[in-house]
């Protein structure tokens, strides 16, 4: 990727400057713009979001009589695994919307370009050396055990369709850091309504597949590539357009960068590893506890709520670059305002949507589950706390991400992980399946609400200094 020290090598000064759309914000930047950037990236969350929850329920009726059921599962257990293996950028994505959003809003081209240059060239190689390795191995692989194939001539499609279904997400790994790029440039409208399209190009491909009569292995691969034709697609878009000065090139690749990125992305990576073990236990633990049949008494009801966690996360994602541009202008005030009233808006929207499954949940899971299963109410009301304390949490640790603060946050999970799971297993055992998400709560207040009061306030600290260094 290229320094673009060329700019001004036969350009005009005018068409040197960065495009309209990425230019930085500057003095003309105003806590306003950048709030009303925040709601439409909120709002264009709920479409994108929405689109990814529809398209499969929209792939379902196309594909399920096509493909039929035994293939169709072994196309979902291999979808689960691909699943798990969403860490694949070991943190590096978060680490460049981290490191560009300062960039960007103080216009340092030269910096961001090598940011980008950079996390495309350690991440296109990280999915080269992961694909290769995967091609390799296909042929010792026992596709077939691993997905418990029976059927004798379902053997050959275990081990097309995980290949497919693997393969497109390790392609996929660099192909969406255009998503990170336009997060850190406040375009999150944008890239959020390229990865709706994404949903239904998928729908589309597939549907077109299974009229044509394509085989299984053709059909699933028509479903998973939406995402990464309109990935190829969205970056021809801005690195071609309104992006052209980050376009990726090997001359801007840097190791000082890569170093950069590696050890914030490192750290990111590691409190996913934490946060995902401590937030996946509680089955585990109801299981070595209450028994099996617990579990599902557990789950249904803890799939209602896990939801609400989509509504955290689009809520709140969008304030992590709005975020380090407000940090990069030491506009204080305006982090300070807006995470207050994040913070309200956020427990709010889980608040509400948690009322109603407490009054209603028993209710809907009958219907749901053809009414075999009765849920406590105290179930309901532990598992609203738990969501609770989460959401009203979040906008702190977003001002931490945006500052490139992880330790409160990876110090704080850990110590919930180490404490939340003995105490835990004691509740499962002393107060039933009620215990577990209510103990949880109880624990992430003691030990992720101080990291999140005092990450923040380093964070803002941070930025203070910073702002009376310069000042000398």
């Amino acid at each position: 990727m290229s320094n673009l020290n060329e700019i001004g090598e036969g350009l005009g000064s005018i068409q040197s400057l960065p495009p309209p759309d990425l230019q930085p914000a500057g003095a003309s930047s105003h806590g306003r713009d950048r709030s009303r950037r925040l709601i439409s990236g909120i709002a264009t969350s709920l479409v994108s979001r929405g689109a990814a929850a529809v398209a499969p329920l929209i792939l379902i009726p196309i594909t399920l009589a096509y493909l039929g059921s035994e293939v169709y599962g072994l196309w979902m257990a291999t979808a689960a695994i691909a699943s798990m293996a969403l860490w694949a950028d070991f943190g590096l994505g978060n680490g460049l919307l981290t490191k560009l959003a300062p960039c960007h809003a103080n216009g340092d081209w030269d910096a961001a370009r090598r940011y980008v240059s950079t996390a495309y060239a350690v991440l296109i190689a990280t999915a080269a050396s992961l694909l290769g390795l995967l091609w390799a191995l296909s042929g010792v692989v026992p596709w077939a055990s691993i997905f418990n194939v029976t059927d004798p001539s379902l053997v050959p499609l275990a081990k097309q369709i995980a290949l497919v279904c693997l393969s497109a997400l390790l392609i996929n790994i660099p192909l969406s850091l255009v998503q990170r790029v336009q997060y850190a440039h406040q375009q999150v409208a944008q890239s959020n309504l390229w990865q709706a399209a994404g949903s239904f190009v998928s729908v589309a491909l597939a549907w077109a597949a299974v009229h044509a009569k394509a085989s299984p292995t053709v059909v699933v691969s028509a479903a998973v590539a939406g995402p990464l034709l309109v990935n190829v697609a969205n970056s021809a878009f801005v690195y071609l357009r309104e992006g052209r000065l980050l376009a990726p090139r090997p001359g801007s690749v840097d190791r000082r960068f890569a170093r950069a990125l590696i050890q914030l992305g490192s750290q990111f990576f590691i409190l996913s590893i934490v946060t995902s073990i401590a937030l996946n236990a509680d089955n585990l633990i109801i299981a070595h506890t209450l028994g099996l049949a617990a579990v599902t008494g557990y789950a249904v009801p803890a799939k209602l709520f896990t939801a609400l966690g989509l509504i955290v996360t689009l809520v709140n994602l969008p304030l992590w670059p709005a975020n380090g541009e407000a940090l990069a202008h030491r506009d204080l005030e305006w982090v300070r305002r807006t995470t207050r009233r994040m913070t309200l808006v956020s427990g709010t929207a889980i608040l509400l949507p948690s009322a109603l499954l407490i009054i209603g949940g028993n209710a809907l899971i009958s219907v749901w589950v053809g009414g075999i299963l009765h849920v406590p109410s105290l179930l309901l009301v532990s598992l609203a706390v738990w969501w609770l304390s989460l959401a009203t949490a979040s906008p702190r640790f977003m001002v931490q991400n945006a500052a490139g603060l992880v330790r409160p946050q990876l110090v704080g999970w850990a110590v919930f992980l180490i404490v939340s799971v003995p105490l835990k297993w004691v509740a499962a055992r002393e107060f039933g399946i009620a215990g577990v998400p209510l103990v949880g709560a109880l624990i992430y207040l003691l030990c992720l609400w101080p990291a999140a009061v005092v990450g923040f306030r380093h964070a803002l600290s941070n930025t203070s200094s910073a702002m009376t260094e310069g000042s000398r």
